[in-house]
């Protein structure tokens, strides 16, 4: 009896051994891990960067009362779009009126006098020819005549000023544009502060401008970049070529150039101002709208993109998964370079043609031999 429960317990070890086993075989035999990998490219890589501009008129023109008088008239609706030479706002005319009047008088009197004048020089001048008078008489008749021209030269501009000073009295557009709410209301005494001066603005926004600042380095950044394409022989009208994104987050359709860039860098802030212009043929953009202008500053040439989800991040460091030719896991460490979209400029660290995890990174450890699969993107 001892004798078969002995066997019989040497079975059940036997058995279970071999249960262990073959579950350790299946253990070792089980496949490795399948990972998704995407293969490294090297392509010149354009940098941009976004900047917070302020949209002007292409002309943004003041309307200003340019003399002294009550406010009569408002010619037109607030807002509205006009053509250059529009009525906008009429003075009161009495004062430069009576003005115009009395320069008026002036002029016939100067000429009256110059009449007088050259009537009496036509008078002495045949007698002194002749010596029946002196020369002494002749003298003063030339003078007199001179001085009643020079009087009526004087009267006749005075009298040009009293014009121009009276057609001051009416105000017009001088440009093509839409006009802003007026700052004076009929009956308001305009034409010098504290009143109004400045009545409205007029401005053409057929095309704006919008006006952004910049710091040095990315200043040093994009003047190499230009110059380097006008060398290749880029048409200089098309070498900066901005897009704009409005406040909405939709891009404008139109896309913008270099306009201007001013002489100096504000030795205050370290920043230089940038002038874009955009065409505006459907009036969508508006003086005073702030919009942020997207420019390429520089192209890193043979760069390597990678989307960010391919990378770690750990206390400052950066780290990727690369699938070596055996298969295996190699933890990487990586400099990284600006934001682009869903992707991150690599600096240093991967080579062309490195195949990087992309999918499947709670499975890769460094060592562990993988599966891997290769993913396809289209950058774009």
């Amino acid at each position: 009896m001892k004798v078969s429960l002995i066997k019989a317990l040497c079975v059940l070890c036997l058995f279970f051994l071999a249960c262990d086993k073959i579950a350790e075989e299946k253990k070792t035999a089980s496949p490795p891990p399948k990972v998704t990998i995407i293969e490294t490219e090297a392509e010149d890589v354009p940098i941009y960067q976004d900047f917070v501009g302020q949209v002007y008129g292409f002309k943004d023109i003041a309307i200003r009362a340019r003399v002294e008088g009550f406010l009569e008239g408002i010619h037109f609706k607030e807002g509205s779009a006009l053509k250059k030479g529009k009525l906008l706002y009429t003075l009161e005319s009495q004062p430069f009126d009576a003005n115009v009047a009395a320069k008026t008088s002036k002029v016939a009197e100067a000429k009256t006098g110059l009449a007088y004048a050259d009537s009496e020089l036509r008078r002495i001048k045949p007698l002194a020819e002749e010596n029946a008078v002196s020369k002494s008489a002749l003298d003063p008749a030339v003078a007199r005549y001179e001085a009643s021209i020079a009087s009526v030269k004087a009267a006749e501009a005075n009298l040009r000023a009293a014009n121009i000073q009276l057609s001051y009295t009416k105000i017009y557009s001088p440009i093509n544009g839409i006009i802003g709410r007026t700052q004076a209301k009929v009956g308001d005494f305009v034409g010098k502060n504290p009143n109004p001066v400045i009545l409205n603005t007029v401005s053409n926004i057929d095309s704006v401008l919008v006006q952004f600042f910049i710091t040095e380095s990315q200043y040093l950044k994009w003047s190499r970049f230009l110059q380097e394409k006008e060398k290749k022989g880029t048409d200089k009208r098309k070498k900066a070529n901005l897009e704009l994104i409005l406040a909405d987050g939709t891009v404008y359709e139109h896309k913008g150039n270099l306009d201007f860039v001013d002489r100096q860098v504000d030795p205050t802030t370290g920043a230089m101002l940038i002038q874009a212009s955009f065409p505006n043929p459907e009036g969508l953009l508006r003086p005073g709208l702030f919009a942020k202008v997207k420019a390429k500053l520089y192209v890193v040439e043979n760069g390597i993109l990678i989307p960010q989800r391919c990378i770690t991040e750990l206390q400052g460091l950066f780290n990727v998964m690369v699938v070596g030719d055996d298969n295996k896991i190699d933890s990487r460490e990586i400099t990284v370079g600006p934001t682009i979209d869903e992707y991150r400029l690599i600096v240093d660290g991967l080579k062309p043609g490195e195949k990087v995890v992309y999918e499947g990174l709670q499975l890769a450890r460094d060592g562990v031999v993988v599966n891997p699969q290769t993913h396809k993107i289209d950058q774009q």
